[in-house]
């Protein structure tokens, strides 16, 4: 069984050369496979864990960390890196990991700290630091490409958006984010529907992904298959291979509700009607269900999800097929992308940081 152990905000801030802060907590460790299961490099889908936050382990002074988000008083700038915060208790605490038994720990490597500047523009420098101290604690490290928002799901504690060249992007063409019936908008995560459109300054987000990818490689080359041993991928929001169906933020969903569906977007409704059309009935492409009901409904409360409704009906079966076909279609570019990234040759030289 994983044991994930989770701080409350993520390690990564801006530099700050006033602070003599040096005593901030791992944000996540997690048991990996023992040395002698060999030191390949694994790709893997970003997978749930179990998880118990650091507070049940350390007290509350030890686990207040530092992250990069725009403002709201959480830390100033160095120029344009970033870094550990707390570095020499973060230090400690890895040491005390390692001498308990704990083989390495796991980290997000969220897209919306390292590439937060501008297209390409990537700041891999608090997660080198990150990286050189997990080796000198003799622990390896798990790193997971996080190309979602943190903030508004289950356990999030912090704010870690999409970078902010991104959200202006969102800004001035919505669609390219999932959208519900109701026309409401979520920022978690660009829609699928997108994945193959020239959306992101004339980059695909399938495009946008892999150059991340490519460069987190040739950054940390020196390091893979020995300190750093496993890469999960992100493939949605929280990093699940999902729709955002079920957002809590502003109360708009509460547990056990059905959620709504999320292809309002006028990418997910072109390729719907093309489906549509394909299958010989151009009526079923005007939208989703008419009868799938609201974010708390309970299932037998609708005309689509209760016993016998319109989820097994011949349109119901068309619609379901099409809605899940897009998303493992997403999961499938996402993940050749990244087993591109992965073969393709890379700099042999061990990476500087400086």
């Amino acid at each position: 069984m994983a044991l994930t152990l989770r701080s409350s905000t993520s390690f990564l801030s801006p530099l700050d050369p006033s602070s003599k802060r040096e005593d901030a907590p791992p944000c996540c460790v997690v048991p990996m496979p023992a040395p002698g299961s060999g030191g390949r490099l694994r790709l893997a889908r970003a997978a749930p864990v179990e998880h118990a936050t650091m507070e049940e382990m350390a007290s509350p002074e030890a686990a207040t960390l530092l992250h990069h988000g725009g403002g709201g008083g959480q830390g100033q700038r160095r120029g344009k890196g970033t870094a550990v915060a707390r570095a020499r208790a973060l230090a400690a605490s890895l040491a005390a990991l390692r001498s308990g038994g704990v083989e390495g720990v796991m980290v997000d490597v969220w897209w919306g700290v390292v590439e937060r500047e501008g297209p390409r523009r990537y700041d891999w420098e608090g997660y080198g630091e990150l990286v050189r101290m997990v080796e000198r604690a003799g622990l390896r490290l798990q790193m997971v490409m996080s190309f979602h928002q943190c903030g508004g799901n289950v356990g999030d504690s912090c704010n870690i958006p999409l970078p902010g060249w991104v959200l202006e992007e969102m800004k001035s063409n919505p669609d390219i984010v999932y959208t519900d019936r109701s026309g409401r908008r979520n920022p978690e995560y660009i829609s699928l529907g997108c994945d193959t459109l020239p959306v992101l300054k004339g980059r695909t987000p399938i495009q946008v992904y892999s150059d991340y990818m490519r460069s987190f490689r040739d950054t940390f080359r020196g390091y893979l298959g020995n300190t750093i041993v496993e890469i999960q991928v992100g493939l949605g929001p929280c990093g699940e291979l999902r729709y955002p169906s079920y957002p809590e933020a502003n109360g708009t969903w509460r547990f056990p509700g059905i959620g709504e569906f999320q292809c309002y977007d006028k990418y997910m409704r072109a390729s719907l009607q093309q489906a549509a059309a394909a299958a010989g009935h151009e009526e079923w492409g005007r939208g989703g269900p008419h009868d799938a009901g609201e974010y708390k409904q309970f299932p037998e409360e609708t005309g689509f999800f209760r016993r016998d409704g319109t989820w097994c009906t011949e349109y119901g079966d068309f619609f379901l097929g099409w809605y899940s076909g897009m998303l493992l279609e997403h999961g499938d570019r996402v993940l050749a992308a990244a087993e591109a990234v992965s073969a393709a040759p890379a700099p042999r030289s061990r990476p500087r940081f400086m």
